[in-house]
């Protein structure tokens, strides 16, 4: 591995900083098209081709992706510029702090369809900022941190490879009655995937929260406790502690497009506030960028060895 994997990474994260998702022809739009024309071959209602279905489409992407990473330092750059979504994460957030405060509750009802899959119709100004939140923590792992973790271990075809599989994920990892067998595989690689991420995420929110005023003690405190009874093994981990740092409460009745779910609550402090989802943003960027000081540093101690 050379210098191109660490500065890459640099490079990438500050021109997603600088820029944010580009506007026009996204790769990872792209992607989904073919997947979808894909699905429309593969799909049978059982695991086994959910699986041909995964191998298939993560292997177009990563198969190339060893190509593309002989191309050095602007291919790896642009390609981790390409699969993160940070920044765009965090002005969308923003935007939904300023429509609910500001009381405009119809305009904060149409973002968060572009935050998560919930539905938004009957959700006041906390619930709301609530379903913001967790989607912020949630997608900070997501959006930033795993693919740098899989940027370092992996180079391109790690960043390419991980934007799949969980561009898959939230395609069909459903437990509805089209994908409960099909996207079995796709939720399963999904969570593999994560793992690790997910716990880095989690022990960089521990670390950073004091400098925002939040309770690193709090964080962890409810990562140990209330993480595990979250659905997703990922997750819990980073709602739990991003809730610990900010003193709130989260999960509960949550809606979504399929129905109602119970979810477990993460935290013992209050209810969420519309003032708590700003705090949320500026926890994100703050994991965000340990996340990439710890990616740089990783790749640079593999290549030493």
């Amino acid at each position: 591995m050379s210098t191109s994997v660490p500065l890459g990474l640099a490079l990438g994260f500050a021109l997603d900083l600088a820029f944010g998702d580009p506007r026009r022809w996204h790769p990872v739009a792209g992607f989904g098209s073919g997947a979808l024309a894909l699905e429309r071959v593969t799909y049978r209602d059982h695991r086994l081709a959910g699986a041909v279905h995964e191998a298939v489409a993560v292997g177009a992407v990563v198969g190339p992706g060893r190509v593309l990473g002989r191309g050095g330092l602007p291919v790896v750059a642009v390609a981790t510029w390409t699969v993160l979504g940070g920044t765009s994460l965090a002005r969308t957030g923003r935007r939904m702090a300023d429509a609910l405060e500001s009381g405009d509750i119809e305009r904060a009802r149409a973002l968060l369809p572009s935050l998560c899959g919930r539905d938004p119709a009957h959700l006041d100004a906390d619930g709301l900022a609530r379903a913001a939140l967790e989607s912020i923590a949630e997608n900070t792992s997501d959006a930033t941190v795993a693919p740098l973790f899989w940027g370092a271990v992996a180079g391109v075809p790690g960043l390419l490879g991980y934007r799949a599989v969980n561009t898959l994920d939230a395609m069909i990892g459903y437990r509805n009655a089209r994908y409960r067998r099909f996207g079995w595989a796709a939720a399963r690689v999904d969570d593999l995937a994560n793992l690790v991420p997910a716990r880095l995420t989690g022990a960089l929110t521990v670390a950073l929260a004091p400098l925002l005023g939040g309770s690193a003690a709090g964080a962890l405190a409810a990562w140990r406790r209330d993480a595990g009874a979250h659905p997703s093994p990922n997750a819990g981990v980073v709602e739990a502690s991003a809730a610990g740092a900010l003193g709130i409460r989260l999960g509960g009745p949550t809606r979504y497009a399929h129905g109602t779910e119970l979810r477990p609550v993460l935290g013992r402090g209050r209810d969420p506030r519309v003032a708590d989802l700003r705090r949320a943003v500026r926890l994100s960027e703050l994991v965000q960028l340990g996340a990439v000081v710890v990616a740089v540093a990783a790749a640079v101690a593999r290549k030493r060895r």
